[in-house]
């Protein structure tokens, strides 16, 4: 191919780049104008009709507050707990089972589960467990997983395994207390979860004894250690003291201190967290309701409005409506 070929080629090949640009700019402004364009269209629209759309959200407002004096009032509040016997995703499955029942209306298993009376009963609206998310695995519990959306592959932002929430939406918000009582009972009762906190109650009770000989063996041994390594000091010329063996009296101090710390720890879990869960944080006593005017407010007022924008929509184009409507 001669080279005067090769450089026509060259140019058409730069031509239609050249072409292929000014087609897509010509493309993109005319998408920004037609959206600046929309964008006026809906601004003028919108402001020659501001006073039907400023009355229906004046009339969303005034439907939220009739909805807030004419229903029931509703609170929750949330008990965190811990449990040293149950592991948490088995404890928060269990305790799921009194918001199934209360999602079902099963009164006579609820009843049951808590042992309330009826009075108390109908109070409840729901009770579930949730996981408690630690951000950034610093050991601090965050917030709760209250939509159960956690990824459960996310290694930053976990889930805590060493307590969980339980959320419970009640009409009457001074019976929160019955409800705890009620909520504690309905895991203490359960055969397994008893058999399984005996066992380690057993098993720390067998680990302290063991822990107390061996600490009582190791101080014997240190005694006898010490007097070993005092009466293997030989004087010399002088009156000076040299040892003949290393003193290892020192070494056995470490390992006392760590079976002492070993056997506080298991106390402690012996007096304090002797039950099959742990109340970390109690109920508190809700001041405001959950459906108040921004639980209605946030659903009503836009739908109302844009109600309203789709009607003014229809009936500004209502001619264009029928004409399609004619032709099809």
């Amino acid at each position: 191919m001669s080279e005067n070929a090769t450089n026509k080629n060259v140019k058409d090949d730069e031509i239609d780049l050249l072409d292929l640009f000014r087609r897509m700019g010509r493309t993109v402004s005319r998408w920004i104008s037609a959206l600046g364009r929309a964008f006026l269209i809906s601004i003028v629209f919108l402001l020659k009709r501001w006073i039907p759309l400023g009355i229906s959200i004046i009339a969303g407002i005034c439907f939220t507050y009739f909805l807030k004096f004419s229903t029931d009032s509703f609170f929750s509040s949330d008990i965190t707990l811990r449990s040293y016997v149950i592991a948490t995703s088995e404890m928060i499955s269990y305790i799921n089972r009194l918001h199934t029942y209360c999602e079902e209306g099963n009164s006579l298993a609820l009843k049951d589960a808590l042992s309330l009376k009826e009075g108390s009963l109908s109070n409840i609206l729901d009770i579930g467990a949730f996981w408690v998310i630690d951000l950034k695995k610093d050991g601090i519990p965050d917030h709760v997983d209250y939509k159960n959306k956690h990824n459960v592959y996310d290694t930053i932002n976990i889930r805590m395994q060493d307590r969980f929430d339980i959320r419970v939406k009640i009409k009457t918000p001074q019976e929160l207390t019955l409800v705890q009582n009620g909520i504690i009972s309905f895991i203490e009762k359960d055969s397994l979860f008893q058999q399984r906190n005996r066992v380690r109650l057993r098993q720390s009770h067998e680990l302290l004894t063991r822990l107390t000989y061996d600490i009582l063996q190791l101080d014997s041994l240190q005694k006898v250690k010490y007097f070993e390594e005092t009466r293997s000091r030989k004087p010399q010329n002088g009156g000076q003291m040299v040892f003949l063996q290393e003193q290892k009296t020192q070494l056995v101090y470490s390992d006392i201190y760590k079976l002492y710390s070993q056997k506080q720890s298991l106390e402690a879990d012996r007096d304090l967290y002797n039950g099959i869960v742990t109340i970390l944080s109690d109920f508190s006593l809700p001041a405001i309701r959950d459906n108040g005017g921004l639980y209605y407010g946030k659903y009503v007022i836009p739908a109302f409005f844009f109600a309203t924008l789709l009607l003014l929509i229809l009936l500004a184009n209502r001619n264009k409506f029928k004409e399609i409507y004619k032709k099809y």
